[in-house]
């Protein structure tokens, strides 16, 4: 099975090296077989220098002209990858750390042919933060609770971004009709994929709140989620 990993990057040039050096590693296991994507939306501190001069064939990437949203970074990397026939799943993984390359071989092996979806999850058991202050952890736990009840969806973690979506999934889906652009994208995909009929895997892992860098998380980006996943309750009970 071949697997295409998504890394959407802004201004991640002190720690996109490590993260393509400790793949590398997992490459050379000559267990797993996968290329990389990197998504660059033209950082300012040169992260797309760093990627193009990082030596690894089996990386590539994609230059945007500017930062306008993870959600239009991931719908980007999706189109492109699945325009080609190299991959049957596709990851998505941050840039800084706190996605580890670890708790891939896990990921690798629940993912499976037909419509899927597999969840890298940190509130179940055996799953886990790292250096989160307790605000931040009830910060994301509430978000999933709040989703999961407005939405109908009885998963664990609706936040996070470490997953792998199956070929046929991403197919499925109207991509280029979603909306969200920040972190309720992750929301938006879920829900996409539970109508859709996925069939969902949750897979514990260990989330690391990142060393390097500055958190993309905002007071307007918590906002849009909560708005966004009230109008998509709304519609679904209007809709059902």
């Amino acid at each position: 099975m071949k697997f295409s990993i998504l890394i959407p990057t802004y201004n991640e040039a002190t720690s996109i090296l490590e993260l393509l050096e400790s793949l590398s590693l997992l490459r050379e296991e000559g267990i797993y077989d996968f290329d990389v994507l990197v998504i660059d939306d033209n950082s300012p501190d040169g992260t797309a220098t760093v990627v193009e001069n990082s030596g690894f064939p089996w990386v590539r990437l994609l230059k945007r002209e500017k930062k306008d949203g993870l959600g239009n970074a991931y719908r980007a990397g999706f189109s492109l990858v699945l325009a080609g026939k190299e991959c049957d799943q596709v990851v998505t993984m941050d840039a800084d750390g706190s996605h580890r390359v670890a708790d891939l071989p896990a990921m690798f092996a629940a993912a499976r042919s037909g419509r899927s979806i597999v969840l890298g999850t940190r509130w179940i058991p055996g799953g886990s933060v790292l250096n989160w202050p307790k605000s931040r952890q009830l910060l994301s736990r509430s978000g999933t609770r709040y989703a999961s009840l407005t939405l109908g969806i009885d998963l664990a973690d609706l936040t996070g971004g470490f997953r792998i979506y199956s070929r046929e999934l991403l197919q499925s889906l109207n991509l280029s009709k979603m909306t969200a652009t920040g972190y309720c994208f992750q929301i938006e995909m879920a829900l996409a994929s539970h109508l859709a009929g996925a069939n969902t895997t949750e897979v514990p892992i260990t989330f690391v709140e990142r060393t390097n860098g500055v958190s993309k998380m905002s007071r307007a980006i918590v906002i849009e989620a909560l708005i966004q996943t009230t109008r998509w309750g709304i519609a679904r009970r209007l809709r059902p």
